[in-house]
């Protein structure tokens, strides 16, 4: 009698199941609030970083299928979080900030070893002025001593006052806004409410762990109202001299 051998079983290697987002999003937000100290645009008045962190989130999310489960996910996530903070530094300042600083020959805050000051006789800065001056200022805030006429240039005669200026401005968000816009814009600059308490006067939910009731419309509708309201002040809807 001739034994035969029985085949072999294949064994095939299961490639690990990879998490969804939604099982890791604990962990993403831990990684992204250990590296708050990281953002030091804390001048960016229009960005905080609770809207830092929405723009991270958003990014891994986008970039979710890339990664590989074979792989830790830590240092993956890490990377990411490092290169957005990064991005947005350079987005927000990088591309608009003055040529010198970078430039070996700078010394200080206006001195320049070639041309003794930080000035337009020099090609680069000429370039930077030309196209970038003016976004670098409107971005980044400077000390009222260097506008010292702007600032005190407005007549004697004339007074701000801004509590009327703030009554009139409700008044005409009151027209403008719908029903929920006003809602909102009143319990945050009016009654001065916080986010969370606005968010439960409306009666918002979520359903995402850790996050606070409401958060996504009150933010969605915070936006909505800022453009409408920038709107009526670049119109002149509103008389701020008395």
């Amino acid at each position: 009698m001739v034994n035969k051998k029985k085949p072999k079983k294949r064994t095939t290697s299961k490639k690990p199941k990879s998490p969804t987002f939604e099982d890791c999003i604990d962990v993403i937000d831990l990684e992204i609030k250990k590296r708050r100290s990281k953002w030091g645009l804390t001048a960016l008045a229009w960005m905080d970083y609770d809207d830092v962190s929405q723009i991270i989130r958003i990014h891994i999310h986008k970039k979710w299928h890339l990664y590989d489960p074979s792989k830790n996910l830590l240092p993956w996530i890490r990377t990411i979080i490092s290169n957005q903070l990064k991005n947005l530094i350079r987005n927000n300042y990088g591309n608009f900030m003055k040529p010198c600083a970078r430039c070996a020959a700078a010394e200080g805050e206006s001195g320049c070893t070639i041309y003794k000051t930080q000035c337009n006789d020099c090609p680069l800065f000429r370039n930077w002025e030309r196209n970038k001056k003016s976004a670098y200022e409107t971005k980044m805030p400077v000390p009222l001593e260097n506008h010292f006429q702007e600032v005190y240039s407005i007549s004697n005669s004339s007074s701000l006052n801004i509590e009327k200026t703030a009554g009139k401005i409700h008044l005409k968000m009151k027209e403008n806004l719908k029903r929920n816009e006003w809602l909102i814009y009143k319990y945050l600059y009016i009654d001065n409410l916080s986010e969370l308490e606005t968010a439960k006067k409306m009666g918002y939910k979520t359903s995402e762990k850790n996050r606070s009731p409401g958060y996504k419309q009150i933010k969605n509708i915070k936006k909505k109202i800022i453009i409408k309201v920038k709107k009526v002040l670049e119109n002149d809807e509103i008389d701020y001299i008395y």
